[in-house]
């Protein structure tokens, strides 16, 4: 007797994450994983998560306010105090390189990457783990993910932000730098507007404020890209 796809899978995998990982599993064990490969229908099981915010209006300070600090995009060179801090900055790159290299196997993209993480991490003031940990949510390090909402690039940034505060061309989200910089301004906007509330900010950049799966899951994520001396 044939068996469905919800018969083949444990309870506990249908749902989300969990479902589509599933999916995949049955899938392979059925001998169709290359055939939907080959007619793109598992490019619905690889959808980014959705990353809602929701366009609200911006008083013309603040509007102002953003739309310099998305300007004005230099080449992600850091700049450092000291000799010790560069060669804290190297540390750093060479831990977290070898943390992603399963996701990203090319040593310059990771550096790339990381360099741009970090500098604008900084730039925004934000903490570079916070920022690695809601790309892993987000996008799990795909550059070019697009979600069912519609949100893109690693930082699945809604294209409603490009009018609102950047020149329209919503195909920048795609760039590296880009999408980095409209990221970090926009958690950077959230947590000023939440006055430092870190949980309720990470729920408006989702577009769930309030509920605790998706700032649960940033957080979580986040303990993969800390980084102290000695570790």
């Amino acid at each position: 007797m044939p068996v469905s796809v919800c018969e083949a899978l444990p309870p506990q995998r249908l749902g989300g994450v969990g479902l589509r990982a599933g999916l995949v599993a049955f899938f392979k064990q059925i001998g169709l994983y290359s055939l939907l490969v080959l007619l793109g229908v598992l490019s619905i099981l690889q959808q980014a998560r959705a990353g809602a915010q929701i366009e609200e209006p911006l008083s013309d300070s603040v509007r102002t306010a953003l739309s310099a600090a998305v300007a004005k995009q230099a080449p992600a060179e850091p700049v450092f105090a000291s000799t010790e801090a560069r060669l804290r900055y190297l540390r750093w790159l060479g831990a977290m390189s070898t943390r992603l290299q399963k996701k990203k196997t090319d040593w310059l993209t990771r550096k790339e990457f990381l360099q741009t993480v970090w500098y604008e991490s900084q730039r925004a003031g934000l903490d570079v783990s916070l920022v690695l940990g809601l790309i892993q949510v987000e996008s799990n390090f795909r550059k070019f993910a697009v979600s069912s909402v519609g949100a893109r690039g690693y930082m699945q940034v809604m294209p409603f932000w490009t009018r609102s505060i950047g020149d329209g061309d919503a195909s920048a989200l795609f760039h590296l730098q880009a999408n980095l910089r409209f990221g970090c301004v926009i958690l950077r906007h959230y947590l000023d507007m939440e006055k430092g509330d870190l949980y309720m900010a990470l729920g408006r950049y989702n577009g769930s404020r309030g509920k605790p799966a998706y700032p649960n899951a940033v957080l979580a994520a986040q303990k993969n890209w800390v980084w102290t001396e000695g570790r």
